[in-house]
């Protein structure tokens, strides 16, 4: 179904923060400030927030009363978070294999980026990516060219990774480029994320996964079934808490308001920005840039 143009998020959308619900803070800060190499900009007795100066990419909030969820439960994927240089990426990357080298679990070139993965110590999946250069990205029609090739974690860290970088993480440009979501089903969250939202799918693989974004971007937010096929409304657990998505203007966050309300989506609305759940009840907020 083709999308009309007041249908669709704006080209300058971007991803907010992620908010985590988390175990133990201290352990959790460790990793993505001393691992990913994030600066810690605020912290208190029960949670944190990790970025760069005035760019918050990261919320870490204490949630003693919860537990893990299952692991075909919906929920997080991963939290993939982009470095502007491939510099950079190496920096990280190489930060939290020496600081956490049992978090590593793969490493893939997907054409539009290089992305290595790990898992946080509470077991969140996390990613760390840089985008090649958009005019290498191959189109077919609306559907970008991505694959997954294996990417020599070793070779890349040879050809990219700085005598500064291997000192000390975290001087480069990075923030949330992606948000993973674990869903039930990929038709239910087309039309959720799609049809009432008004991101646009740029990669369907079949009942499996779905990648959509704003923009001509590759993916701002991916979903698969994965590990959760058939997976329900989900029940308060550590990990994902939030997603942020920011819009530039308020006649923007006004059109989402309306697609809303005729989706019937019920809405926290306190003029700045929209809070509701999805379909599994991972809870989003959208607020305007301006």
């Amino acid at each position: 179904m083709n999308q009309n143009t007041q249908d669709i998020l704006a080209a300058d959308t971007t991803m907010g923060t992620v908010t985590l619900k988390v175990a133990d803070l201290d352990r959790m800060i460790a990793f993505y400030r001393d691992g990913v190499g994030l600066d810690l900009l605020g912290q208190d007795v029960d949670s944190a927030i990790l970025g760069r100066p005035g760019r918050p990419s990261l919320i870490l909030q204490v949630a003693p009363e919860l537990r893990h969820a299952g692991e075909h439960e919906a929920g997080l994927y991963h939290t993939a978070f982009l470095f502007a240089e491939k510099a950079d990426l190496a920096a990280a990357v190489y930060s939290v294999a020496q600081k956490h080298p049992s978090s590593f679990t793969g490493s893939s070139d997907h054409f539009v980026s290089n992305a290595f993965y790990f898992d946080d110590p509470e077991g969140n999946g996390v990613e760390l990516y840089w985008d090649t250069e958009r005019k290498y990205w191959e189109w077919n029609g609306s559907s970008v060219r991505m694959g997954t090739v294996y990417l020599d974690p070793n070779l890349f860290l040879q050809e990219n990774l700085t005598e500064a970088g291997a000192t000390k993480p975290g001087d480069g440009d990075a923030g949330i480029g992606h948000v993973h979501l674990k869903v039930g089903d990929i038709p239910t969250a087309k039309k959720f994320y799609v049809d009432t939202l008004g991101f646009e799918p740029t990669f369907e693989y079949g009942s499996q996964a779905l990648f959509v974004s704003a923009g001509g971007y590759h993916h701002h937010v991916g979903m698969n079934t994965w590990h959760s096929s058939g997976a329900g409304t989900r029940t308060p657990a550590l990990g994902l808490g939030q997603v942020s998505i920011e819009i530039p203007t308020a006649d923007d966050l006004g059109s989402l308001r309306e697609r809303l309300a005729a989706a019937h989506v019920q809405v926290i609305d306190d003029g700045n920005e929209l809070r509701f759940d999805d379909p599994w009840a991972n809870l989003v907020r959208v607020h305007a840039a301006a």
